[in-house]
């Protein structure tokens, strides 16, 4: 790892948040799967401490968060009973913001979908905003406490309540496909939220994005995260890139950009660059 030049380690964290898997990038460079997996876990390291640094005080007018779904080490129903309930073992979930007006993803966080992980992605969360701003959710209930607990009365909050049912004709592939959605419900819970800007659109899109962009993520995978350790680092690494070094296409800058915590677009060599 320490003889990879500057070139080389971007050219493989360019390969990883792409979406290629550790392994087709072991073979497109040319180097073994124990110095990329070292490379990742340096890299998103020092991605995740850049961002929590970084990003303060921001003006953030309008957020949209949601849950993303993988699995770490197997899949839950394989899980061992003596590693029942223990975190890296099976369902993992991601919560994630987005800033609706700058598209950038100011927190984010990987464990359970519990309470307990709620009211820690909205405290980290909240410690992060200038402004009050306008916050939907979708209706998982944990987010209730948690918004109450980390914002109190200084937010416009309100939730997208979807409701699903099976499609007709669709029952045998439901193994492979979510629930067809067949309507929402908007419901004010604190402040006077713009009944317009209620919405999760953005923060599904980026669901997409992250499970476009790291292997890890896709939901028919052999691709996934053995350890937690490895899955962190690789969202982290991958927020990176998109928070700072990718130029969204309806912007034509990259979010940070966007959001006045960046002047640049910053290249992979520079991403490569705080890892060592």
């Amino acid at each position: 790892m320490n003889k990879l030049s500057i070139q080389k380690r971007a050219q493989i964290i360019g390969l990883l948040v792409e979406g290629n898997s550790m392994r087709s990038v072991t073979r497109l460079v040319g180097c073994s799967i124990n110095t990329v997996t070292k490379l990742l876990v340096d890299a998103g390291t020092a991605c995740a401490i850049y961002q929590n640094e970084v990003m303060r005080d921001l003006p953030c007018k309008r957020i949209q968060c949601d849950e993303i779904w993988a699995f770490c080490g197997m899949k839950e129903k394989n899980v061992p009973k003596e590693n029942e309930g223990e975190l890296g073992y099976g369902d993992v979930y991601t919560w994630t913001a987005i800033c609706a007006d700058t598209k950038l993803v100011p927190s984010f966080l990987i464990g359970r979908r519990d309470s307990e992980y709620a009211h820690t992605f909205m405290q980290d969360l909240s410690g992060r905003l200038r402004n009050r701003v306008q916050l939907t959710t979708d209706g998982h209930h944990a987010y209730l406490n948690a918004v109450a607990s980390n914002f109190g009365s200084k937010v416009d909050y309100a939730m997208l309540v979807k409701i699903y049912g099976a499609a007709p004709g669709k029952e045998d592939q439901r193994r492979y496909s979510p629930a067809e959605c067949t309507g929402a419900e908007k419901r004010r819970i604190t402040g006077n939220p713009d009944v317009k800007h209620v919405s999760t659109s953005f923060v599904e899109r980026q669901n997409l994005t992250m499970r476009m962009g790291m292997r890890r993520f896709t939901r028919l995978t052999n691709g996934f995260s053995k350890k937690l350790n490895n899955l962190e680092c690789a969202v982290a690494l991958h927020f990176m890139y998109y928070n700072f070094g990718r130029i969204h296409k309806t912007l034509r800058v990259t979010p940070a950009m966007e959001a006045g915590i960046s002047d640049h677009v910053w290249s992979l060599e520079k991403i490569a660059e705080l890892s060592i």
